[in-house]
């Protein structure tokens, strides 16, 4: 088995090394450049449209979940114990360098982001009175490609909502065990990760078969508190060894390049960690994120895109960010330090005291289980792309569930190893797709500046896309922003043209 795992790292490391970041890289800067910088140009409007109320349906209720809400359900996925334990691991292997290229690779990934939501949105669906969609579904209606939309989804059914999220699971009992045992003063590993296993499955079947809007007012409940928690616990460490963090911001620069290393990492291995451990944060560019995006009621999938573009910053700069300074001022001397979240909470505990492995372990859980809830809902919109049979819904949730408690008490290295290979091929998958129909998301992009030119709040109907096939939704101004809207949107052109004609 040891030998097996082996294999299976070293396999999924060269498929990541030689091919997947590669392209993620050239197609990150040529949609950066084609689109004239739209993650910097258009970040006023990303937060704009983060406020935008929710379109109406006929009888007055949301057409589905609001675009903030999607957000939030993007970011209990992006946002888990990887925030944690990768960039602790990244700062160990590659040295404080290695957060320049982790925040490089966000700015660049949220170009990708910002297409691969705003497709996700324009070939959407309607699903039991909400939206879903994804990667699978503008390969399918956009490429006329279901061979491919299928083998995307079942790739992303076995990595997100089993193998990802059974290691979450696996990480709540984990901490949950030392904070236990810490608090009692004695070993309780025999007995807590059983405890952790039903607590999460339980919690997690409550949400699951509540469906997508319980799973968004979930995740508009947890993300913001998780980020808070986690930031203030932070922004202690920083503030305490606040004489600290003008040569970690240094170091960081300083060391981006393979100057003056002091764990001795080569500029390869700090390049390598800083754009691979950011990449599987943000997941910028993986196809998962825009699974999320295509749920929101939106008025053009733009917009969305935009949400979804600040989703990576608020991911990589903020919450990937505070580990690192929490790592950097706490610990300045990383030499032979621990990898993985041991080396935030050595920082921690150093500078707060053991309390805040508690505190620590508390946060770990609003992470990993909302991690557990973004995945879940990931695998619920590729699973229903292959079969509408509700059937098989029942089946995955209950398998979901199983899988938590499983995690739990399971070792975590194969399936580690065995996903990240997966989710490799995954991103091979949505890339190319990406390619394909980028010419698509930059006449979207188009349509959408250009409404903002003349005052106006975008408004998209297929109509404006001649030659486009497979778009089900969009059909007309009054679907999209409800009929009650649409009659003021009317009222305020005529206003709008009788000033201009007054003029």
């Amino acid at each position: 088995m040891d030998a097996f795992a082996d294999w299976l790292a070293s396999a999924g490391d060269g498929l990541w090394t030689w091919i997947v970041l590669p392209v993620v890289v050239a197609l990150g800067l040529y949609l950066t450049l084609r689109s004239g910088v739209v993650q910097f140009r258009l970040i006023p409007e990303m937060f704009r449209t983060l406020s935008d109320k929710t379109p109406l349906d006929d009888e007055g209720r949301p057409q589905s979940v609001s675009s903030f809400q999607a957000f939030t359900i993007s970011a209990a996925s992006r946002v888990g114990v990887g925030n944690i334990a990768g960039v602790g691991t990244a700062i160990a292997i590659g040295g404080p360098g290695a957060v320049f290229w982790m925040w490089l690779m966000a700015f660049i990934g949220a170009s990708s982001a910002f297409f691969e939501s705003t497709l996700a949105q324009l070939f959407k669906v309607r699903d039991r009175g909400a939206f879903r969609g994804g990667p699978a579904y503008y390969m399918e209606r956009g490429l006329k490609a279901r061979w491919m939309g299928i083998a995307f989804a079942v790739i992303l059914i076995f990595c997100f909502p089993f193998a990802f999220s059974a290691l979450q699971a696996n990480t709540i009992a984990a901490s949950s065990s030392a904070a236990v045992g810490s608090i009692v003063g004695a070993d309780v590993s025999g007995w807590m990760p059983l405890t952790a296993g039903v607590v999460v499955a339980v919690l997690t079947g409550a949400v699951i078969f509540g469906g997508v809007r319980r799973i968004a007012h979930v995740s508009q409940a947890i993300v913001p508190l998780m980020a808070l928690l986690y930031l203030l616990l932070g922004l202690a460490v920083v503030v305490i060894e606040i004489d600290r963090l003008p040569a970690a911001f240094a170091s960081i620069y300083t060391q981006a390049f393979g100057l003056n290393e002091v764990v001795g990492a080569t500029l390869g291995t700090i390049v390598m960690q800083g754009v691979k451990r950011g990449m599987f944060s943000n997941e910028a560019g993986l196809g998962s994120a825009p699974n999320a995006g295509a749920s929101a009621a939106v008025t053009h999938p733009a917009k969305q895109g935009l949400v979804q573009s600040l989703g990576v910053y608020f991911d990589t700069f903020l919450v990937c960010s505070i580990t690192a300074f929490t790592v950097l001022v706490g610990t300045p001397d990383l030499a032979g330090g621990e990898q993985g979240i041991a080396l935030t909470q050595t920082a921690l505990a150093t500078t707060l005291g053991d309390w805040s492995l508690i505190a620590l372990a508390l946060i770990v859980f609003l992470l990993a289980f909302s991690s557990i809830i973004g995945n879940y809902y990931y695998g619920e919109s590729n699973l229903e792309f292959i079969t509408t049979n509700r059937t098989w819904l029942t089946v995955f949730r209950v398998l979901v569930v199983v899988a938590m408690l499983a995690g739990a008490l399971a070792s975590a290295a194969v399936v580690w190893n065995l996903a990240d290979a997966l989710m490799g091929l995954m991103a091979l998958i949505n890339l190319v797709a990406l390619a394909l129909l980028s010419g698509i998301g930059f006449r979207l992009l188009r349509d959408y500046t250009r409404q903002r030119r003349e005052g106006r709040d975008p408004v998209f109907t297929r109509d404006r896309l001649p030659g486009v096939s497979g778009i089900e939704c969009w059909e007309d101004e009054q679907t999209v922003t409800g009929p009650l809207d649409s009659v003021r949107r009317e009222h305020q052109a005529h206003k709008h043209a009788d000033h201009l004609h007054r003029r």
